[in-house]
């Protein structure tokens, strides 16, 4: 299947309130040094539960379904949504001031399975670890919204000094309805990326903005 027939099973054929194939409620926590430098974030994925059941039964995890991990399950189950091929941003993108943020590949990775759903964390470094001086910026999202990024677990800032979180969620219904309207006018054979439609899931994407205090 070809990027646009995906495309157009989500957002034309389905009812205004499509949704895509996989749902991850997203949460961040910003490690900030004494001097408000971003050093690290560890981000949560909670799966939802369909997609959770997928995963364990394809690993043979929870195998009596009584919703608790042996030793040997977490240990299997730990970092199997690590495995990034190269050039993959691990659904984040940050910003400070509106330059680009580098962030490290994952590590300490976790996880464990809580009321039927896949709870996962991992650790990401930030580059040069910047000072906050200006607006941070972290948008939870796949660029071709095969996967639902929505920001309900905490979002917190580690350390620093006068440091204060908003959360800017996005007009879902007002997006599908732009998002249809603008596929519903292209032609079936168009290129997603010429018709500026590459990076789609942005339009769906949670903005976490962190501000500190100038020291």
């Amino acid at each position: 299947m070809n990027k646009f027939a995906a495309l157009c099973l989500i957002l034309c054929a389905a009812p205004a309130n499509a949704h895509p194939h996989i749902f991850i409620n997203a949460g961040l926590v910003f490690v900030v040094d004494a001097d408000n430098r971003l050093t690290h974030v560890q981000v949560t994925w909670e799966y939802d539960e369909l997609y959770s059941l997928l995963v364990t039964e394809d690993m043979g995890i929870d195998a009596d379904y009584d919703g608790v991990l042996s030793e040997a399950d977490t240990a299997r189950l730990t970092g199997f949504d690590m495995q990034w091929i190269e050039g993959y941003n691990g659904d984040l993108v940050g910003t400070l001031a509106g330059q680009n943020l580098t962030l490290s590949a994952p590590t300490a990775p976790t996880a464990t399975l809580t009321e039927g759903k896949i709870v996962t964390t991992h650790l990401r470094a930030v580059s040069g670890a910047p000072q906050i001086n200006g607006t941070l910026s972290f948008l939870p999202y796949d660029g071709t919204y095969y996967t639902a990024y929505d920001v309900t677990l905490p979002v917190l800032v580690q350390g620093g000094n006068g440091c204060e979180v908003t959360v800017d969620t996005p007009d879902i219904k007002g997006a599908l309805s732009m998002t249809k309207a603008e596929i519903g006018a292209l032609p079936e054979d168009f290129d997603m990326e010429a018709a500026g439609l590459g990076d789609i899931g942005r339009r769906f994407a949670t903005d976490v903005r962190v501000t500190c205090a100038a020291l």
